[in-house]
């Protein structure tokens, strides 16, 4: 319900019909003042996002404490009580992928690293005083047939984009430097399918590009995957409900929507729990403290824990029973996790 007033006058603004009451019987409309101010717009945009008119906290309370409790109370019909589970799915995710990635983002890599000029690395280079450095670019332009001038640190950076990192060493060492001459070699004869040709396609791509940085390949791929994860992760749901309906495809008061639901329930619990997993990591980076390292592994097990706890609240069956197909469950969810992160390997080389 809004805090702002209700309107003196009964009619709807909507659809125009009579109103008895806050809200319109025809539209759902809350009959209130138009006025609002940026508090009252604010509080609207969490509240239509979370139900945050205390449905929000109650759901999770419940969701921590009672696990598989909220996807018993929604196959039943109890449900204006807790916030959807698909709202409530798109809430948790997007903030837990928020952070994530603030987390776990991807630090800048020095693409000359590994690079030796006269046997120096470029890093050794940076660090030498000044007249080491004017010494050692001086014999670097003699070498190049050019008077005995030092560099700047300026110019060595020119020099080093220019010559080394720009050379043409290849990232992945194939005899084709560009698509023409490997056009060539097939017209010549070369017996190569469909998917040979594309993956050759984008390895010379990608030498042409990169020029042998192999730190920068591998950069860019990392984060290409890691931004990957919602995506994944999202595919994965209702194949998750799909293996929970194959377990369970005798119990025929289980829909598949049950099934997904459950799913929903214990994606959302995942990313919570894995939100104060991250957090007591980023937390113990200055601190180090092994009581952190210690809380981090039981709260680790305690994921697989509630897993079971949730199947046997939700489904009812017996110890035993539940144990093996919780078993079962996580066995074949590895697979499927398997086979997806190949696909988004495959996917994410050739967006490189």
């Amino acid at each position: 319900m809004s805090r702002l007033k209700e309107r003196k006058e009964k009619n709807c603004l909507n659809c125009k019909a009579g109103v008895q009451g806050r809200y319109c019987h025809v539209c759902g409309q809350e009959n209130i003042e138009t006025k609002e101010s940026v508090w009252d717009l604010v509080s609207h945009f969490f509240r239509d996002i979370t139900h945050f008119d205390g449905n929000f906290f109650s759901t999770v309370k419940y969701l921590i404490i009672k696990p598989g409790f909220l996807s018993k109370e929604y196959m039943i019909g109890r449900r204006a009580s807790y916030v959807n589970p698909v709202r409530m799915y798109i809430f948790t995710s997007a903030f837990f992928f928020l952070l994530f990635f603030t987390f776990f983002k991807t630090d800048k890599v020095d693409v000359s690293n590994g690079i030796t000029i006269n046997k120096k690395t470029v890093a050794e280079i940076n660090k030498m005083d000044s007249a080491t450095f004017a010494q050692f670019t001086s014999n670097i332009n003699l070498e190049d047939g050019k008077t005995g001038k030092p560099m700047t640190r300026e110019e060595f950076t020119g020099y080093l984009d220019s010559n080394i990192l720009a050379s043409d060493s290849q990232f992945i060492n194939i005899k084709y430097k560009t698509r023409r001459q490997y056009d060539s070699a097939l017209k010549a004869g070369k017996d190569h399918n469909w998917v040979e040709r594309k993956i050759m396609y984008k390895l010379i791509d990608l030498n042409n590009k990169y020029k042998g940085r192999k730190l920068e390949v591998f950069k860019d791929f990392k984060e290409l995957m890691l931004h990957s994860l919602p995506q994944l992760l999202f595919i994965s749901l209702p194949l998750l409900a799909l293996l929970l309906k194959l377990l369970y495809i005798r119990r025929r008061d289980f829909y598949y929507v049950n099934h997904g639901i459950f799913s929903l329930h214990l994606y959302i619990f995942i990313f919570l729990a894995l939100l104060v997993i991250f957090s007591l990591n980023k937390l113990n980076t200055g601190l180090n403290w092994g009581i952190i390292t210690w809380l981090n592994v039981i709260l680790y097990f305690s994921l697989f824990f509630y897993e079971y706890k949730a199947m046997r609240n939700f489904y009812k069956q017996r110890r035993g029973k539940t144990m093996l197909k919780f078993f079962l469950l996580n066995i074949m969810f590895l697979v499927v996790l398997c086979l997806l992160f190949t696909a988004f390997i495959f996917f994410s080389f050739f967006k490189l």
